[in-house]
C-alpha cells in the first residue's frame, strides 16, 4: 500500500501523453494534410483524451490498492487538497498576532494540522479517523485565529475587548488539545503496531539469551589430539 503521490501520478501521466501528442502532430499535419491548425487542435485533443483516461485509471488503481471506492478515494483528495489551502490560512496569521505565546501557539496548531494531513495523505483510510478535523476542527481553527488577529490588532481597547480577547486565547488553546487527540487517534493504530512489533522483538531476544544459557560448551579432556589415527601412525 502506497501513499498519496499526486505529483508522481501527474509525472506518469506526462511521459505517456506528451509523447503521443508529439507524434500525432506531424502525423496528421505531414500524412494527413489536414492543415496546421487542425492538426494541432486533434493533437491537443489527443493529449487530453489521453491524459484524461490515464488519470481515471490511477484513480482506480490506488482507490483498490487502499481498499476504497472511486468515491470515497476522490472525496478523501480533495478534502486534503481543501485541508492544505486551510493550513495557508493559518499560516498567513502568523505575523498579525502581538504575542510570542500566541504566535507560538499558532505554529504548534499548525504543526498539529501539517501532521495530520501527512498521516491521512499516507493513508487514506484514515481519513475516517479525523473527520472531526477536517470538518470542524480546522475551520474552528481559521475562524477563531482570524477573529482574535483582528481584535487584537485595533488601536483601542476597553475591557470588554479585551475580555473577548482573552476568552479567544483560551478558546484556542483548549482547540489545540482537541487537534492534538485527533492526531493521536490517527496514529493510534501505528503506535499498537509499533507496540506489537517490539514485543515480538523482545520476545525473540529473550528466546536467543535462554537458549544461550541452555547451551554449555563440553570440556577439554587433557591429552585429547585432533586426530587419533595420526597418532597410531606414528608408534
Amino acid at each position: 500500500m502506497k501513499p498519496l503521490k499526486p505529483i508522481e501520478n501527474f509525472i506518469k501521466r506526462q511521459t505517456v501523453s506528451l509523447p503521443i501528442m508529439a507524434v500525432m502532430f506531424p502525423v496528421l499535419y505531414l500524412g494527413a494534410e489536414i492543415g496546421l491548425i487542425a492538426s494541432g487542435a486533434v493533437a491537443a485533443g489527443t493529449y487530453i483524451a489521453s491524459n484524461s483516461t490515464l488519470k481515471q485509471v490511477q484513480l482506480s488503481s490506488d482507490s483498490k490498492n487502499f481498499g476504497m471506492t472511486r468515491s470515497e478515494y476522490k472525496n478523501v483528495r480533495m478534502q486534503i487538497k481543501e485541508g492544505k489551502e486551510k493550513i495557508k490560512q493559518l499560516q498567513g496569521n502568523y505575523y498579525k498576532v502581538r504575542s510570542i505565546s500566541s504566535f507560538k501557539q499558532l505554529m504548534d496548531m499548525t504543526k498539529i494540522a501539517n501532521k495530520i494531513i501527512m498521516v491521512v495523505q499516507q493513508n487514506p483510510r484514515k481519513f475516517y479517523l479525523a473527520e472531526p478535523f477536517f470538518y470542524s476542527h480546522l475551520d474552528s481553527a481559521i475562524e477563531l485565529t482570524e477573529k482574535y488577529t483582528l481584535l487584537v490588532g485595533q488601536p483601542v481597547k476597553d475591557t470588554e475587548m479585551r475580555i473577548t480577547l482573552q476568552d479567544t486565547r483560551e478558546m484556542l488553546l483548549s482547540l489545540n488539545k482537541v487537534m492534538e487527540q485527533d492526531l493521536k487517534r490517527v496514529l493510534s493504530s501505528d503506535i499498537e503496531r509499533l507496540r506489537m512489533e517490539l514485543d515480538y522483538a523482545q520476545l525473540a531476544v529473550n528466546q536467543h539469551n535462554d537458549q544461550k544459557l541452555l547451551v554449555q560448551p563440553e570440556p577439554e579432556h587433557e591429552g585429547d589430539v585432533e586426530d587419533d589415527r595420526e597418532t597410531i601412525k606414528s608408534k
